[in-house]
């Protein structure tokens, strides 16, 4: 949430770019809660208690008894995919589709399997039986156009942050256009306003009706050519945009676009949030290896790193001591560090003030909290502001999650995404360069 009374969600949806903040809606769905869990043999609840190593070796007894046991397999498969294990994701997950034809959820996972490859035509005939037309058509399109995602120029390359807040900017080019202004989000694929859009001469292959409550739009689905970003290039990204005559935000200018995770996940990336700049990095073996020996010298732990939901990030945290449990990395949470549910919140002893309510994109109510520690392994921050409410992702996930850590939290940080071997890290300002 913005202080001033627009939150990010709303600020990127009125200036047409809510849906590549989340692009498969609902954008926030509200949590199911996180009950403790005991000791348990039984795997869906250790799957939904994000005990995911425990769940798998569960699923794969239920497989040993019974080799037709759909569910079994397609959790075998959302499993591996959470750690990018592909082709385990793509054996049990085809497994399981052979098994139970009528399974969506499942065919989505498949195709998010191909998607994170950029295998993207194999992925449009599931999209299209999932009942996601406007996607499948757009994966289509980009596949018809070329490599998705091909890279062009250095190896590695740093972007000045623009400004931090309300989220962090810096400046981009779109189809070889005059670069403008790009907000970075990890709740982000990538998106851009209409304007941007129609400037650069980016067509629409399919559109949907989609938004959140109160807040519905027609958004389009295409591809964007070229998208240049320091010294690096990137070409044939799949991009979606707001109908033009969508409402601003009054007294902002909003952005050229926004982008997060599925342009992240191509690259070693780190936010650098404490030295003011975005390094993207070719994923290869030997720049991996310079970073995690810097990471090494400067004392920096690796934590685990999940994907889930098809961008957004998930670790390990705690609050107030109460953990560590799963919880996702969603950095677009203008003015706010740490959002969690009024379960969570009570289970880990944070005080809610619910004499003063706020209202998130006008319609959920949620309240403010403080927590006295919010912790991602040995990055720790103090009473930074915070919302409890029903926002969490656990419905879209399947699992549950302590908490949704976000902007605030990480301003003295770099955190470092390593999607190769799903580490995530969290560099402190004296070692930021080590991220």
């Amino acid at each position: 949430m913005i202080p001033e009374g627009v939150d990010r969600r709303t600020f990127l949806q009125r200036s047409g770019m809510a849906i590549g903040a989340g692009a498969a809606l609902p954008l926030l769905t509200p949590g199911t809660g996180n009950a403790a869990p005991g000791p348990s043999s039984d795997p869906d609840a250790l799957f939904k208690a994000g005990r995911f190593d425990e769940a798998d070796r569960g699923y794969r007894r239920l497989l040993h008894k019974d080799p037709n046991n759909a569910r079994a397999a397609a959790q075998r498969g959302y499993i591996a995919l959470l750690s990018n294990r592909f082709g385990t994701a793509e054996r049990f997950l085809t497994r399981a589709v052979h098994l139970d034809p009528g399974d969506s959820f499942t065919k989505e996972q498949l195709a998010d399997c191909h998607v994170r490859q950029d295998r993207l035509a194999r992925a449009v005939p599931l999209l299209k039986d999932a009942g996601k037309d406007a996607y499948a058509k757009m994966y289509a399109a980009v596949a018809a156009a070329g490599t998705p995602y091909e890279i062009h120029g250095a190896q590695a390359t740093r972007i000045p942050f623009e400004a931090t807040d309300p989220l962090p900017t810096l400046r981009a080019s779109v189809n070889g256009l005059k670069p403008g202004t790009f907000m970075l989000d990890t709740g982000a694929t990538m998106s851009v306003s209409a304007e941007t859009a129609e400037r650069a001469g980016i067509r629409a292959v399919a559109s949907m009706q989609a938004g959140i409550p109160g807040h519905r739009n027609t958004f389009y689905l295409g591809v964007m050519d070229s998208f240049r970003i320091g010294h690096i290039e990137i070409r044939n990204i799949p991009v979606l945009w707001a109908e033009a005559g969508a409402p601003k935000p009054p007294g902002k200018i909003p952005p050229d676009g926004v982008f997060g995770t599925t342009v992240f996940y191509h690259f070693l990336t780190t936010m650098g949030y404490a030295n003011q700049a975005l390094v993207l990095r070719r994923r290869t073996r030997e720049q991996l290896r310079r970073f995690q020996a810097r990471a090494r010298r400067a004392g920096v732990e690796p934590l685990p790193l999940w994907l889930a939901g098809d961008h957004f990030p998930c670790t390990l945290g705690s609050l107030n001591g109460y953990g560590p449990r799963v919880v996702s990395l969603d950095t677009g949470g203008s003015g706010l560090g740490v959002v969690t549910s009024e379960e969570n919140a009570k289970r880990a002893g944070v005080e809610i003030d619910y004499a003063h309510p706020e209202k998130f994109n006008g319609t959920i109510t949620c309240y403010p909290i403080h927590p006295e520690t919010s912790s991602l392994g040995a990055a720790v921050g103090r009473r930074i502001r915070g919302t409890a409410g029903p926002l969490l992702f656990d419905d879209r996930f399947k699992f549950d999650t302590l908490a949704n850590f976000t902007h605030e939290f990480f301003k003295p940080y770099a955190i470092t995404f390593d999607f190769a071997d799903m580490n995530f890290y969290v560099a402190p300002r004296d070692h930021a360069r080590a991220a």
